[in-house]
């Protein structure tokens, strides 16, 4: 996929390699943005891209198409919503009780 911006550079993890959350956290500003819409969240930032490891690359809309709130009162509640929304769209490889804990444990 062709990305807006390089998911490494300035703009997609200010010049380092940060994951996930800490990308998606750095779009928001804890004290104006909140209570947040997340349809307009995803309007604005769905085409860009989080980097969820070494070698994966998914634009943010794919990660919210699991989120259920509409909306975020608080920055922790945005990031609970997005947590789970990783689990359940097994953007994690890592899962604290194993991806499938009576098979195979974490």
């Amino acid at each position: 996929m062709d990305w807006p911006f390089d998911p490494d550079g300035e703009q997609g993890s200010e010049g380092m390699r940060k994951f996930d959350m800490r990308i998606i956290a750095d779009k928001v500003d804890e004290e104006e943005d909140f209570p947040m819409d997340r349809d307009e969240f995803v309007a604005e930032h769905g085409d860009d891209p989080i980097r969820i490891n070494y070698k994966r690359v998914v634009p943010m809309r794919e990660i919210f198409e699991y989120v259920e709130p509409e909306e975020f009162e608080t920055m922790l509640d945005m990031h609970k919503a997005v947590g789970a929304a990783m689990r359940a769209g097994d953007f994690w490889e890592y899962h604290p009780e194993g991806s499938d804990p009576e098979k195979k444990p974490a």
